[in-house]
C-alpha cells in the first residue's frame, strides 16, 4: 500500500525509460488497484508487464471492497500476487482460499504469483520445508500440469521481508531446490523445470547477483527496493547479467 496514482505514474514513466525496451528478462510492476489503469497506459508500449497485488476468487457478487479476476483482465493485467505472507498473517487467508484464487486467476487467463514462506519461529523450529510444502500443495490443489506452467512460485521467508535480514544465497537455494523437487514429484521434471521460482525476501541490488546466480532462483519478488526507479532498474540489470 504505497504510492498514489500520480506517484505510481511517475515511477512507471521512469521505469519505462530505463528498462522498458530490454528483452533479456521479464519485468512486472504491481501497483495498488487505484493505479492499475493509469500505470497500464504508461507502460503499454514497453516490455514491462503489469500485475495486481491481490484478487477475490469469485467473479462478482456481495463482496464489498473486493476485486475479481475479470475486473483485472479488463485493465489489461497479466499477473496477480496471491497468498502473500501479509495477506495470510493480517487477513487470515488460508491455503484453501488461496487455492480458490489461483484457480480463478488461471481460468481468467491471469498468471498467479503464488507466495509461500515460513516465519522466523517456524524456521528456528526447523519446520521450513513442512511449511512451504503445505502451502504449495494447498495452493496448487486441483491445478493441472498444463495450467501450472502459467504459475510463478515465490519463496518469501517472512522473517526476511522488510527486516533488512536476507536468507543467504545457500539458504534460499536450498528451499527453491526443495520446491522444484516437489513440483517434479507432483507433475514431472520437464514441467518443474519450466516453472519460475522467484525469491522474495529483501532482495536489493547489492545481493541480487549472488542470489540470482543460484540454479533454482529464477527471479525476484521485490518489495521496498521497487519503490525507487533506480534501485529497481539496477535489480533488473542484475537479473539480466545473471541470466547470461
Amino acid at each position: 500500500m504505497n504510492k498514489n496514482v500520480a506517484e505510481s505514474v511517475a515511477l512507471a514513466k521512469e521505469l519505462a525509460r530505463s528498462i522498458g525496451q530490454q528483452y533479456d528478462l521479464d519485468a512486472v510492476v504491481c501497483p495498488p488497484f487505484t493505479s492499475l489503469q493509469a500505470v497500464a497506459r504508461v507502460i503499454e508500449s514497453s516490455t514491462i508487464r503489469i500485475g495486481a497485488q491481490n484478487m477475490h476468487p469469485e467473479q462478482n457478487g456481495a463482496f464489498t471492497g473486493e476485486v475479481s479476476a475479470e475486473m483485472l483482465r479488463h485493465l489489461y493485467v497479466d499477473y496477480v500476487i496471491l497468498g502473500h505472507s501479509e495477506r495470510r498473517a493480517l487477513f487470515g487467508e488460508t491455503d484453501d482460499f488461496v487455492n480458490a484464487k489461483v484457480k480463478s486467476a488461471l481460468n481468467n487467463r491471469l498468471r498467479p504469483i503464488l507466495c509461500v514462506g515460513e516465519t522466523l519461529e517456524e524456521r528456528e523450529a526447523e519446520k521450513t520445508f513442512d511449511v512451504v510444502e503445505t502451502q504449495i500443495q494447498g495452493g496448487l490443489a486441483d491445478v493441472t500440469a498444463e495450467q501450472v506452467e502459467r504459475v510463478v512460485v515465490a519463496y518469501e521467508p517472512v522473517w526476511a521481508i522488510g527486516t533488512g535480514r536476507t536468507a543467504t544465497p545457500d539458504q534460499a537455494e536450498e528451499v527453491h531446490a526443495y520446491l522444484r523437487k516437489w513440483l517434479e514429484k507432483r507433475f514431472d521434471a520437464s514441467v518443474a523445470e519450466r516453472i519460475r521460482i522467484v525469491y522474495g525476501g529483501s532482495m536489493k541490488p547489492a545481493n541480487a547477483g549472488e542470489l540470482l546466480g543460484k540454479p533454482n532462483i529464477d527471479g525476484g519478488l521485490i518489495g521496498g527496493a521497487s519503490l525507487e526507479a533506480r534501485s529497481f532498474a539496477d535489480l533488473v540489470q542484475a537479473g539480466a547479467e545473471a541470466s547470461k
